[in-house]
């Protein structure tokens, strides 16, 4: 048969019309598979025919296929080598890729390649009529906070297009919205369902409006990574989902390294990572590796040939008479170099080094002796790997561990008068428990005063409950853990896929339930872009997990009160529920495993000027420090608007901008509000909105409150998921506080001196200013700060 030309068009949409794909053109065969193919006539109704068609005529040709659709591949090879051996027999040579700083190896086959993105499976890309966009343009963008929404979203989120210049507002809503209806046309038109492109202007406008009058927002990585390269190029997914949580539990065959790899894969995407310490109870014991042989790993300038160095290095400890592994860093970029894709500059092959010699000299001791794999090992090593991330600035990320609650080992990790070595990186991870129901919190809670942790995570009520008003329905009954926040119940080599919504900029909840009809619409479509972690993605699949959040609710409650919030609650979740079959239904995937959530939220809040999450403001006025680099260009149109600046203490070239803030007439604060309302408020938003979970850090006076935290857990430990503590702080603990309380006059006073703040083009002038929001929980109080 040969292949009519009716097909090319549908060739060319699917990316195949250059290399294996003109191979088929004109192609004489005898293969079943081809034929039936032709025979169905319409190739774009059965693309994966075609995809497996395209896989046996390529494998001929396998370098000409790593090209395909990417034409800034470069090859690279890795070399393992024997010490002193000949580089011509004792070598094995790994051709690998190496796709803006990242690099994979070329000999996989093609199944297992990165697959193309959604966008590019589509017959054209989605795109919004000019004439509506431009309604927007001269638009006010209503950001928050006076100036500190503006500033945040310019420094943060805004990208550089294709012209040169840096977005404006309605520029980077256009692009995530093209990019979220560009991701449904190529799922839904490479499976041949219906696609009706009038209908689907009209929610894409409808969602247009809603993120750029704040009633809802994708997360801080979605309004970054959506619509861009990374997923309309790359088809790199794993961008627009929040954290994850991985368990150290090592299954049968399974590489020891493997959950010390997958955290440090996501940490250096930006991916807040939750681990447990269930390795410590498997009795692994730790192997010297052999003195009398010695390879070289010459690491890739990528993230994948980090990772696979620091796993090389962690096998080699756990495996009987392997060879010691030296390192060869020299192809790693200096540092400072631009990174492209995500954005930044390279951190250099210093913190690298530096991880592998403290991993080494963590393993190294143990495995002289043969001792088994401890829980202060696992949270050590994944402490340190935490350390490198975040390193130089250059990447944010944030940990949290989960050990047992019995563990005097696992309790001390922050003891630093007994384990003063965890000083320099204990400060990785938040530590929480697995709390037991009904157990003895006295311990626990006297340590908790100390310094708030360990947090609380209830396992048994994440894998029993939905909403905790409702019926046990053991859903999550596979659930190992949850992300760093604690919003999201997750498995191992879980992604969290979150979207925020602002119910305080809605007059009813009739327009609240519309704002729900494009927030869940967008965090559904998120669930259909695959990462490059088969594992991930086999969850991920099965589950479409999403997180629709809730942020200002201290600002709804003191606009319209905890009965209104109740019924708000209640029909948004029912709504969401419709959502969400009509949605599976239209892109012919599962129902989603849980739905609702409260995120802590930060930097995405503060867009919109709401307060973040359930909590509560320091104070109604208040001054917002925001650091900057001297070298930015935000700092120009700052002082010529007459913001109040200085240099920051403690941090050379950096300087800092005090934004005074009003959070509301008649708003509570955090003083105002004891430890026991906000645990019942944390119990309320349980109990009917989040059927994952409500990210709570309860703020208590140890002097006060500190011994009521127990009898507290002994009632709230049957209506909550999970739970951490804060201290408060005194007023001026240190200098220059993120937050600090002012009076009404101050507020005046300083009010008084800002003049109207323009960023205007200027920012059109320095396109490598912006460094990529690298966290996914889009938050200062889970992200690795030391």
């Amino acid at each position: 048969k040969v292949l009519s030309a009716s097909c090319a068009p549908a060739l060319h949409r699917m990316k195949l019309a250059s290399g294996a794909g003109r191979r088929l053109v004109g192609l004489k065969t005898k293969t079943p598979l081809f034929n039936r193919i032709i025979s169905r006539g319409s190739i774009c109704q059965h693309s994966l025919y075609l995809q497996q068609c395209t896989r046996i005529f390529s494998t001929q040709t396998m370098t000409q296929r790593s090209k395909l659709g990417n034409d800034n591949v470069k090859n690279d090879t890795t070399t393992i080598r024997r010490e002193g051996a000949k580089s011509d027999s004792k070598s094995l040579s790994v051709s690998s890729e190496a796709i803006d700083g990242s690099s994979k190896k070329a000999a996989e086959s093609p199944a297992n390649s990165r697959p193309k993105a959604l966008s590019q499976l589509a017959s054209s890309p989605f795109e919004l009529p000019e004439s509506f966009v431009s309604k927007y343009e001269k638009k006010k963008a209503p950001f928050g906070f006076n100036g500190l929404g503006e500033l945040v979203y310019h420094r943060t989120y805004s990208r550089v297009m294709q012209n040169g210049k840096n977005e404006h507002w309605h520029n980077t809503v256009q692009r995530v919205v093209e990019g979220t209806f560009s991701m449904q046309k190529g799922w839904i038109q490479s499976r041949g369902l219906q696609w009706d492109e009038r209908e689907k202007q009209d929610q894409a406008q409808e969602m247009f409006d809603r993120i750029f009058n704040f009633k809802f927002l994708p997360p801080g990585r979605g309004l970054w990574a959506m619509g861009s390269s990374l997923t309309e190029e790359r088809g790199i997914y794993a961008a627009l989902n929040n954290c994850a949580f991985v368990s150290t539990h090592i299954k049968e065959g399974m590489k020891i390294s493997k959950p010390f790899c997958f955290l440090m894969d996501a940490s250096m995407l930006g991916v807040g990572v939750g681990f447990d310490t269930q390795a410590a109870q498997q009795n692994i014991r730790l192997t010297k590796p052999s003195e009398n042989e010695t390879r070289t790993f010459i690491v890739p300038d990528s993230r994948e040939g980090w990772v696979e160095a620091v796993g090389l290095l962690i096998d080699s400890y756990f495996t009987p008479g392997a060879a010691a592994v030296k390192f060869d860093f020299s192809r790693i970029r200096p540092k400072g170099t631009p990174i492209k894709g995500f954005g930044g500059v390279a951190s250099g092959s210093d913190v690298l080094e530096a991880l592998m010699e403290d991993i080494q000299k963590t393993l190294h001791p143990l495995a002289e002796k043969n001792e088994i794999l401890s829980i202060s090992t696992i949270v050590d090593i994944m402490n340190l790997i935490g350390r490198c991330v975040v390193a130089g600035n250059v990447r944010r990320t944030a940990e949290i561990a989960f050990g047992p609650p019995t563990s005097s080992d696992y309790l001390n990790l922050k003891n630093y008068k007994e384990n003063p070595q965890r000083m320099d990186y204990g400060w990785a991870s938040n530590n929480s428990v697995f709390a037991e129901l009904g157990m003895d919190y006295t311990d626990i809670c006297e340590r908790i005063q100390d310094n708030g942790e360990p947090g609380l995570a209830w396992l048994d009520n994440m894998k029993d409950f939905s909403r905790m008003g409702d019926e046990p329905d053991r859903k999550d009954k596979r659930a190992l853990g949850g992300n760093p926040c604690l919003e999201q119940t997750l498995e191992s080599y879980e992604l969290c896929c979150l979207v925020e919504t602002f119910p305080n900029n809605h007059d009813s909840v009739e327009d609240f339930k519309r704002t729900l009809n494009s927030a869940f619409l967008y965090a559904k479509t998120v669930t259909l872009g695959h990462t490059h972690w088969p594992e991930t993605n086999t969850v991920m699949t099965r589950n479409r997990r999403i997180g629709c959040s809730m942020t200002g609710i201290a600002q709804f409650i003191n606009s319209k009160g905890l009965h209104q919030l109740k019924e708000w609650c209640e029909g948004g979740y029912d709504h969401i529920q419709d959502c969400d079959k009509k949605y599976s239904e239209m892109f012919g995937v599962p129902r989603s495993i849980k739905t609702t959530s409260i995120k802590p939220s930060g930097t995405v809040s503060l867009l919109a000027g709401a307060t973040p999450g359930m909590h509560y403001p320091e104070s109604r006025h208040y001054l917002r420090r925001v650091r900057i680099p001297n070298s930015s260009d935000l700092l120009e149109p700052l002082k010529k608007a007459g913001y109040p600046i200085e240099p920051a203490i403690g941090q050379e070239g950096t300087a800092v901008v005090s934004i005074p803030i009003d959070a509301g007439e008649g708003i509570r604060t955090v003083e105002q509000v004891s430890m026991w309302e906000q645990l019942s408020l944390a119990s309320f938003l349980q109990k009917y909105w989040a059927d994952n979970q409500v990210s709570c850090t309860v703020t208590f006076d140890p002097e006060t409150e500190g011994k009521e935290i127990k009898n507290a857990l002994n009632y709230f430990q049957y209506q909550l998921k999970g739970i951490s503590f804060l201290p408060k702080l005194p007023a001026g603990a240190y200098p220059q506080m993120p937050y600090e309380a002012i009076t009404e006059e101050q507020y005046e006073e300083i009010l008084s001196q800002i003049e109207f703040l323009d960023f205007g083009s200027k920012l059109d002038q320095n396109p490598e200013r912006l460094n990529p929001p690298d966290l996914y929980c889009d938050t200062g109080n889970c992200e690795i700060a030391k």
